[in-house]
């Protein structure tokens, strides 16, 4: 058992508690942006990318306006005709029909050639990087569920490898997260790892569920749904392999709130054999649960708001 976070009351990253708010700490974002840009979506990458080229294309627009004599063939006070030809000149178009004339247009032309070598060579950097960093495909099930295995009670939780290739020595690990009182007065963010009844497989192909035992050394031995959700727990899952298509390991994460802990529930099977002796699995039912009991219903973590309503 370690200490999650400080003396004072502190939230997950992930959970209901909100963000953590950091004090103190010295930000570099320019130091960061690489990593920023790398870690990025594509799209947000994209209009980056855009955003870059057009304040990059207008500055030097706006130094060619004021160069007006410096353009053959551009309209006199035309910022759309200066415009255009830092656009050209940013892009090396041949086709033209404005050229630089004077030695101060065409040292603006050889800045801004500069600044376009630069930006090509940074860009294509950051896209290849993107293109060849490994992204694993792992899918988690929405929910886990706490059901009865072997005659003992169980966390469980399911994963499936989305791609065609192998996961090769894979390894899962689980974290419980949550407040613990320490005082009268302090409460603290504690971590408490949880064994796996097969926390490791030789071979990740297609679907594995972990199970946690919940036994009498368990963390959540005697815990009902409800002091979860009191707790604010939360249950950290961290998956690490070798991908054989990739040649390359690879990590996967996923995070489950107290609400997203189902008690009394199993998960539906999803693996068949066909007549004809063929197994068949199908993920449609990756993450439906049936209640252990036909005529009782599925016990779900209450939320604040349900129990505002009690």
């Amino acid at each position: 058992m370690s200490d999650y976070g400080g003396s004072t009351r502190v939230f997950g990253q992930y959970g209901a508690g909100g963000r953590v708010i950091s004090l103190g700490l010295r930000r570099h974002p320019l130091k960061d942006l690489y990593h920023s840009l790398l870690t990025a979506s594509w799209a947000r990458l994209f209009f980056v990318f855009a955003l870059v080229y057009l304040s990059v294309n207008g500055l030097f627009a706006l130094a060619f306006f004021f160069l007006a004599e410096g353009i053959e063939n551009a309209r006199p006070g035309s910022f759309l005709d200066a415009f255009f030809f830092s656009l050209q000149t940013l892009t090396a178009a041949e086709y033209r029909p404005m050229a630089a004339k004077t030695i101060a247009a065409q040292l603006l032309v050889g800045a801004e050639g500069f600044v376009r070598w630069f930006g090509l060579a940074l860009g294509t950097g950051i896209i290849f990087t993107k293109f060849s960093h490994p992204r694993p495909r792992v899918l988690f099930s929405r929910v886990a569920v706490v059901a009865p295995h072997e005659g003992a009670p169980a966390l469980m939780f399911r994963m499936a490898n989305e791609r065609a290739t192998h996961i090769v020595d894979a390894k899962v690990r689980v974290m419980l997260v949550w407040n613990e009182r320490a005082g009268e007065d302090e409460v603290v963010r504690r971590a408490h790892d949880l064994p796996l009844w097969r926390g490791d497989s030789a071979l990740f192909a297609h679907t594995w569920t972990a199970i946690h035992p919940i036994g009498p050394e368990s963390p959540l031995a005697g815990r009902a749904a409800s002091a979860l959700e009191d707790a604010e727990a939360e249950l950290i899952v961290s998956l690490t392999g070798y991908d054989e298509g990739l040649s390359r390991t690879i990590h996967a994460r996923h995070v489950y709130r107290a609400d997203q802990i189902l008690w009394n529930v199993r998960f539906r099977e999803v693996v068949y054999t066909l007549p004809n002796g063929v197994r068949t699995i199908d993920y449609r039912k990756f993450h439906q649960v049936v209640p252990l009991d036909s005529g009782r219903k599925p016990e779900r973590t209450p939320g604040r708001a349900d129990r505002a309503r009690g």
